[in-house]
């Protein structure tokens, strides 16, 4: 039995009484895993399994002294093929091994035993070559190999986001197999080695204090790094505990900046250490244990036997070494099953008969039992219980270990405020950033930019929102859906304009109705008669156009909205139109020009023909380039817009209709000095000099203005344009029928008529004397007034020097 590892032999022989054999120099761990090998024997031989079987295990202990040379020297012994065992005992050829507790060991001498496929069951080598059987077939361990002991400490890291670990491990197979392992599997985890030191394997080793003394300056030197696993011996971890004490009482520092987080591997979380305080927290992991009082009563009947010392057994008694127990206990109850298994189909008491290969096959197939619960090697010839996580407490100076969880550490609640990483966590809304040569977990945390997102801590890359529906600022940790914008219905300014709309079809029918009843009286015969009519229901159809700029565009909408105003509007004008070439005949064209001009004017022609241009430039535009519906995606926002399709349509349907009330504001104004009951020029003349202004100011305002108000715009012009012909052709005249209606008269308009040609014939008068004789050469004779004229058309007296053309102007207007 070595310090740390042993080797034992089970042979199939009759044994009176169990000697151990000592060469080195004996420790506790040693000595306890060679009387559990004692005690289990004992148990196997007194057991029934092998007393109805007639067979008895024997026991040969060699000590490996924890070296390979020494170990496989007594390998060589074990498998000679006359063996001379201790006080002359008859012996059986060597059936199975158990040991050693060194992975180094253990695989020196598996690949001896493979040559004669002698079964070797190891009780601690956790190697996971070990569990290649193409390499050791005859190898079986009864603990879980280092691939999962690997795989429990990272999910311990992981589960407290402990990114920045260091390592360190003992030179040899079992060390440079954890160290594989471990950083196989904490890549996959986002989990970064900050340095990877290596103890010598022997405290013989002529450079040990060197190397650890550099392994300290390490630790001591990576401040950051707060967690540190070992897969080290025991002996190393406690000279590299007192290096590091002595390292910082060196530099003058507390034993703070030395203390870590300690991940301890099965080959030193049970060893006890002094000062145990100063190292910081320790955590290791355990092999699971069964129930140990049989072996704690075993000990105490050694103790008074003083086959061992009684501090051993004390200590024993303490610690127990549990796991060490259970795993022995399981190797030699395997071994016995399988014999008597192997026995009970062929004769073993005959020398030679048996052969360690058949027990070697037994093994891989027999289910053994141990307290009540039954066990099989799995395919690598593992059996994995998993682990026990203990953590150590102080207590009397020194450590005892306190079991908390077994492989899911949920209860190491103490452990939460322990931070180690290289870098802080980049919270969501950010991406790690890190620069190129260094390690994954050292980082910069950079703020995702405009339009992308992080919804996790330590997101490699932002992801990206879907621009054409979604938007994110800066530093985001979602997208946000773009909001649609569109001129709506509840919108304040929307509210006021559809209800200026509303308000203009109501006064527009309102009037069209009183007009009609007021049909035959000179105010509204002067007001244009059915075209007075036909100017209200165009207007009517004009409010409703407007109201189509409000609401979620469509297609429909789109094209409805310019088609109905540009017709409407156009027929309204057109109308104006015909009212003031009929005001301009009547009054101020020469007498022969009116007489031509008189047979070319026909108002209904005229109006169809205006309207009918109109409809064709609005066809045209349909179907070659029609208005439709479309979003402007937007930074932040989705805006709904009617697009016109062609501008160049759109232009010259507004053009046109400008054309046409440029037309009307030149005729009017040449007429605008009327009486005030034939005053409808001056009328005319205001409301196409509102319509043109307001309509100049909407193109540079249409032009240069975007967004959710570019509808109303062309809204509020609509609105000003109707409420201008509405307030300048109509609401005088409803004044008069409702409020004056002593001036809704004939004799009124007479009198009226009467009085202007008075005040004509007196400037008549003193343009005579002021020029001596008519020189006008107009023939005035010819001025006559078509019966049933319009009074605008009735009043022309345009002569300059003839009285009785007053008169017979004057006569003319009694037809109304």
């Amino acid at each position: 039995v070595s310090p740390d590892h042993h080797i034992t032999r089970a042979s199939l022989h009759t044994l009176n009484s169990p000697i151990a054999v000592f060469s080195c120099r004996l420790q506790e761990r040693s000595v306890i895993r060679a009387l559990a090998a004692i005690k289990a024997v004992q148990a196997v031989n007194a057991a029934p399994l092998m007393a109805n079987a007639n067979l008895t295990l024997g026991l040969w202990i060699q000590d490996s002294c924890s070296d390979v040379g020494t170990a496989l020297r007594a390998t060589e012994e074990f498998t000679r093929e006359e063996t001379h065992c201790p006080q002359n005992m008859t012996t059986q050829p060597i059936m199975a091994l158990i040991g050693a507790a060194n992975s180094e060991i253990s695989v020196a001498v598996a690949r001896q035993l493979t040559l004669k496929k002698i079964p070797q069951i190891s009780y601690a080598s956790t190697a996971a070559i070990l569990s290649d059987k193409s390499r050791f077939p005859a190898f079986f361990r009864t603990i879980p190999n280092d691939q999962h002991q690997t795989g429990a400490m990272v999910h311990l890291l992981s589960l407290f986001n402990w990114s920045w670990v260091g390592m360190v491990i003992t030179d040899g197979d079992y060390g440079r197999s954890a160290l594989d392992s471990f950083l196989s599997q904490t890549a996959e985890n986002r989990i970064c080695v900050a340095f990877k030191s290596i103890l010598p394997e022997s405290i013989v080793h002529q450079n040990i204090h060197d190397e650890i003394r550099q392994v300290a300056m390490t630790i001591y030197n990576n401040p950051k790094v707060k967690v540190i696993v070992s897969f080290a011996k025991p002996t190393m971890m406690k000279y590299l505990f007192a290096e590091l004490r002595r390292q910082a009482s060196a530099a003058g520092d507390s034993v703070d900046a030395v203390r870590r987080v300690w991940i301890a591997s099965d080959s030193w979380s049970s060893m006890h250490l002094d000062e145990a305080e100063e190292i910081g927290h320790v955590i290791g992991f355990h092999f699971k244990t069964g129930n140990t009082e049989s072996f704690s009563r075993f000990l105490s009947r050694v103790e008074a036997l003083k086959l061992v010392q009684s501090n051993a057994a004390e200590t024993s008694v303490r610690e127990l070494h549990r796991d060490a127990v259970f795993s022995v206990e399981m190797a030699v109850r395997a071994i016995a099953h399988a014999a008597v298994k192997l026995c009970q189909e062929q004769d073993c008491k005959t020398p030679g008969a048996v052969q360690p290969w058949q027990l070697l096959k037994a093994l891989w197939t027999e289910v053994f039992e141990l307290e009540g619960k039954r066990y099989i090697f799995d395919k690598t010839g593992d059996i994995n219980l998993g682990y026990d996580v203990c953590m150590w407490r102080v207590r009397g100076g020194g450590n005892i270990h306190e079991t908390v969880a077994e492989y899911h550490p949920h209860n190491l609640l103490s452990m939460k405020n322990i931070v180690s990483r290289c870098s802080n966590s980049c919270e969501p809304g950010q991406f790690k950033k890190t620069a190129e040569g260094q390690h994954t977990c050292c980082y910069e945390c950079i703020n995702c930019t405009e339009n992308y997102y992080s919804n996790h801590t330590d997101m490699d890359q932002c992801l990206s929102c879907d621009t054409d529906s979604e938007w994110a600022p800066g530093g985001s940790t979602a997208c946000i859906p773009k909001q649609e914008l569109f001129f709506c219905w509840s919108n304040g300014f929307a509210i006021v304009l559809l209800v200026f709309s509303a308000l203009g079809i109501v006064l527009a029918l309102l009037t069209s109705a009183l007009f009609l009843h007021w049909r035959q009286t000179p105010v509204v015969r002067a007001a244009g008669g059915p075209l007075s009519q036909v100017i209200l229901y165009s207007l009517t159809v004009s409010f409703i156009s407007a109201m189509l700029f409000v609401g979620r565009p469509n297609s429909l909408q789109c094209k409805a909205r310019q088609v109905l105003f540009g017709i409407s509007f156009t027929v309204c004008v057109s109308c104006i139109l015909v009212k003031s070439l009929q005001i301009l005949l009547a009054f101020q064209f020469n007498p022969a020009l009116q007489d031509v001009l008189r047979k070319l004017y026909k108002p209904y022609v005229i109006v169809t023909a205006c309207v009918a241009v109109q409809v064709a430039t609005c066809i045209s535009w349909l179907v070659l380039k029609s208005p439709f519906n479309h979003v402007i995606n937007q930074s932040t926002t989705l805006l709904q817009d009617c697009h016109e399709g062609s501008y160049i349509a759109f232009g010259v349907m507004l053009g046109y209709i400008a054309l046409l009330a440029f037309v009307c504001f030149v005729c009017a104004f040449k007429c605008r000095k009327l009486p005030q009951q034939y005053n409808e020029a001056r009328f005319i003349t205001f409301s196409m000099l509102l319509y043109l202004m307001s309509w100049l100011l909407f193109i540079p305002i249409y032009v240069t203005t975007s967004g959710v108000y570019l509808p109303a715009v062309e809204m509020v012009v609509i609105l000003i344009s109707n409420y201008g012909i509405l307030s300048c052709h109509f609401f005088p005249k409803c004044y008069v029928i409702l409020f004056k209606k002593d001036k809704n008269t004939r004799s009124a308009f007479r009198k009226t008529l009467y009085e202007y040609t008075s005040k004509s014939t007196l400037s008549i008068s003193s343009c005579e004397n002021g020029a001596g004789s008519n020189s006008s050469g107009v023939d005035n004779n010819n001025v006559e007034i078509k019966r049933g004229a319009t009074p605008e058309c009735t009043v022309n007296c345009t002569g300059l020097n003839q009285d009785s053309r007053q008169r017979r102007c004057l006569r003319r207007s009694t037809s109304i």
